[in-house]
């Protein structure tokens, strides 16, 4: 079970949401050249169940080849949509209110002052925590717009056997306790699944008034 923390941001979140962004990133080079860094600022994690959960996926990535990690979180993150790392997905499916949502995002990260690079889908979650790292109040609100991806993303992930479920463990234990249509809407969404594809419909208005190219996919 997970422990809800209630309101009160704790002053290492930003240092688990970079933690986290980390770790959730493809293992490639540069990925696995940070885990020595990721290693020595887990001290700095006030919560003893965080540290271990994120020193666990830590760990297990630091014993394996580039190969073996690059290949586990291919079969982890790739290969299904039930543990898909784009937040939005979990809502809205391959819709067009997806479209909106990830415009929304977008915006709520230029405010910020922050540039989403084109390379990734502003709902990709190691995305999403660097810019919670970065900027913590409306990375905190961007989080709970994209709440119910984090909170059907973590069972699937206990369900395959994951490392990385503690990574969202910790993630969903930071945030604040949920009301009861919230909890209700995951089960819908758990049982149900995302919304069915709308073929052929865009965001309101063309990719270049908009802002949005659906096409995109996210580069590693």
């Amino acid at each position: 079970m997970i422990t809800r923390r209630g309101r009160r941001a704790r002053a290492d979140t930003p240092l688990v949401h970079r933690i986290s962004s980390v770790l959730l990133r493809y293992p490639d080079e540069t990925m696995l050249a940070c885990l020595d860094d990721v290693g020595a600022a887990l001290d700095a994690v006030a919560v003893p169940a965080d540290r271990t959960r994120l020193a666990t996926v830590c760990d297990h990535l630091r014993g394996l080849s580039p190969d073996e990690a690059a290949q586990r979180y291919v079969d982890t993150f790739d290969h299904t949509r039930r543990r898909s790392l784009h937040m939005t997905y979990y809502r809205h499916g391959d819709t067009r209110a997806r479209g909106m949502a990830l415009l929304a995002l977008k915006h709520a990260y230029r405010q910020a002052g922050h540039e989403p690079p084109e390379g990734e889908l502003p709902d990709f979650l190691p995305l999403m925590l660097e810019f919670a790292a970065l900027a913590p109040e409306p990375g905190h609100r961007v989080l709970l717009r994209c709440r119910a991806g984090l909170e059907l993303l973590g069972p699937a992930l206990h369900e395959h056997s994951s490392p990385y479920a503690g990574v969202l463990d910790t993630l969903r234990g930071r945030l604040p306790e949920p009301a009861r249509h919230e909890r209700d809407t995951w089960r819908r969404l758990a049982a149900e699944g995302p919304p069915g594809e709308d073929v052929g419909l865009e965001p309101f208005g063309p990719p270049e008034q908009t802002g949005m190219d659906l096409s995109m996919k996210e580069s590693r």
